[in-house]
């Protein structure tokens, strides 16, 4: 920044709409640092808790015994943990109602985990949608600022006689603040929605790769149940 670009005096002589403008802007780029943050605290925490949890589970622990170490746990459980608990738990009650279609007790164990992975799903897309809006609106919200700040500046300079650089630099310097703004807003919110996104959809398919591998150990548990 070179000694003649004052920002904060910029910001302060702007028009009160101008100012508007950078303040929500200011907010938006608040926000979305603070959910970037925590959305990757919780991404990792989803990975980690997957790999961790998949080594336990093929490592031929006894499935109660595992179903019971999960269910312990409860709020302390992560989303792959949730989906074997949900899982097990509707497998073991048709058992105990004595359903002897192997077909209806994997349904309805298939069916209890498809609801806990679309609401772990859920929990992990949320907030992403305003990082999203924030990417896609905050450069339209900047040059909004730009251009009244611009209107604002021809303005006043009709009333000034001899026009020169010097005197529509300060003004157009301060105009475009707004559009550089809108970028800084834009750009971190834009960038981690797509790798958070993306990251979403590996998790998603890790679910379901789970979720499947898991109804075939049950469907081999039933016939061995029954064959015994």
């Amino acid at each position: 920044m070179n000694s003649g670009l004052n920002i904060f005096k910029l910001i302060a002589d702007s028009s009160l709409p101008v100012q508007l403008v950078l303040l929500v802007l200011v907010v938006f780029s608040f926000l979305s640092w603070v959910i970037i943050v925590r959305k990757y605290s919780q991404m990792k925490a989803a990975m980690e808790n997957a790999e961790a949890f998949e080594e336990r589970f093929w490592s031929g622990a006894d499935l109660a015994q595992l179903f019971r170490e999960v269910s312990n746990r409860g709020a302390e459980n992560g989303g792959m943990e949730n989906i074997f608990e949900s899982g097990f738990r509707e497998f073991a009650r048709q058992r105990q109602r004595r359903v002897h279609d192997p077909r209806i007790v994997i349904e309805g164990s298939e069916r209890a985990m498809q609801v806990t992975v679309t609401r772990e799903i859920g929990l992990l897309e949320r907030n992403l949608e305003f990082l999203a809006n924030v990417g896609s609106i905050s450069p339209y919200v900047g040059l909004f600022g730009t251009v009244w700040g611009i209107m604002g500046a021809f303005q006043g300079l009709g009333q000034v006689k001899d026009v020169t650089i010097a005197v529509v630099a300060p003004h157009i310097s301060e105009a475009l603040i707004a559009t550089a703004m809108g970028l800084f807003a834009a750009i971190p919110a834009q960038w981690a929605y797509n790798r958070y996104a993306n990251k979403v959809e590996r998790v998603a398919s890790r679910y379901d790769v789970f979720q499947e591998e898991f109804s075939s150990v049950l469907q081999r548990q039933i016939q061995s149940d029954d064959a015994a």
